[in-house]
């Protein structure tokens, strides 16, 4: 798998980490009302998977000249 792959996978996964960490307590697996530090931290987690996902998607390693 290349690292362009990998990088769009981590960005995907980071988006989607992002949107179920704002959204816990509207789709239910929020534990206590409002935004707490578990979803800081959910938020935090997801942006740095995605930046991680950008960073391999430009690598230019895999790319053919």
């Amino acid at each position: 798998m290349s690292k362009k792959t990998i990088g769009y996978i981590l960005i995907t996964l980071g988006a989607v980490g992002l949107v179920v960490s704002l959204a816990a307590d509207y789709i239910g697996i929020g534990r206590y009302p409002g935004f707490n530090g578990t979803q800081l931290l959910g938020v935090g987690l997801s942006i740095v998977i995605a930046l991680v996902g950008v960073w391999f998607a430009r690598s230019k390693a895999d790319q053919v000249k």
